[in-house]
């Protein structure tokens, strides 16, 4: 079993012209840092869940009201993942292109990642604002008491 995933994965080694080794390397690392940025997004996304998680057990530990966690953990989480996904998909198709001894710069992918993370930033100032507001206003009620 293990053999044949070996022999499956196994890659033919590339003669190191040029810059080839360098290019491939630097893919390596580009790619490694599409998966820590997804993977980043993905932890966090599971943080706001458990913080979530507990105030359902104690909604006066957390004082939210109206609380949107849950659907901003999910986009955090799927985000996450789309960003390893194309990292994924970036780096064997790099691969492809410079065996080819071409490349395509990647104005697609990082377009996509910028406008991701201003709607994650935008999403999280008016979730924190939103549940501030809320805090607020359980203060003013507890002290017209």
């Amino acid at each position: 079993m293990f053999g044949r995933l070996t022999s499956i994965l196994r890659v033919e080694p590339l003669k190191n012209t040029g810059s080839v080794a360098r290019d491939l390397l630097a893919s390596e690392r580009t790619f490694l840092a599409w998966a820590r940025t997804g993977l980043g997004f993905i932890a966090l996304g599971v943080a706001l869940e458990k913080v979530e998680a507990f105030a359902a057990i104690s909604p006066a530990l957390l004082q939210l009201e109206n609380n949107n966690t849950k659907l901003a953990a999910g986009v955090l989480v799927g985000s996450g993942s789309l960003c390893v996904a194309h990292g994924t998909q970036r780096y064997f198709s790099t691969m492809r292109m410079l065996r080819e001894g071409m490349f395509r710069p990647n104005v697609p992918g990082v377009t996509l990642m910028a406008a991701t993370c201003i709607g994650i930033a935008f999403a999280g100032t008016l979730l924190v604002l939103e549940n501030d507001g809320g805090r607020k206003s359980i203060a003013r009620r507890q002290a017209t008491r």
